[in-house]
């Protein structure tokens, strides 16, 4: 028999891939035209990140990726890649199944860029931004260690004024 915390491991890993296979199934519509005929593939494509971070290790998680990831996302959208940014966290937790910590939406230029990073632009980037590449990718590393459970959830958005 198993114990609760193989029990949790399981059904998280079970929701993450479940979660994995409708958003791959849901990203192929968003290459097709519109049914009003439009083509979705040059609009914005939004994408929520969520992070479930180790208890009591939020501050420092927040402060490396305000340190290292943002000014990257910021020198993206000074290029033209990403059109806005925005970052929440809950007032009050959750549930442990259901507790996320910190949301990072992004809307991309189009699904294109969302999918297909510029790999070049982005090692510029970097190379720009932190001359000392060991201290960086250590930090890295760190906020990497620091989560527990990541997801990209491609969102869409509704014009409910047409509704």
């Amino acid at each position: 028999m198993m114990n609760g915390g193989v029990r949790r491991r399981i059904a998280t890993v079970l929701g993450a891939t479940s979660l994995l296979a409708v958003t791959m199934i849901a990203i192929v519509p968003l290459r097709a035209a519109a049914p009003d005929g439009t083509d979705q593939a040059e609009e914005p494509f939004a994408v929520e990140y969520y992070y479930k971070i180790r208890w009591g290790h939020f501050p420092e998680f927040l402060e490396l990726y305000r340190r290292n990831h943002y000014p990257i996302l910021k020198k993206l959208q000074e290029h033209g890649r990403i059109l806005e940014m925005r970052a929440v966290s809950p007032r009050h937790h959750a549930g442990e199944g259901a507790r996320w910590d910190f949301r990072f939406t992004i809307v991309y230029r189009n699904v294109d860029v969302a999918h297909n990073p510029d790999v070049e632009l982005r090692e510029s980037i970097v190379r720009e931004l932190y001359p000392d590449r060991e201290t960086f990718e250590a930090e890295e590393q760190r906020r990497f260690e620091l989560f527990e459970e990541h997801m990209d959830v491609p969102i869409q958005s509704y014009d409910l004024a047409s509704w």
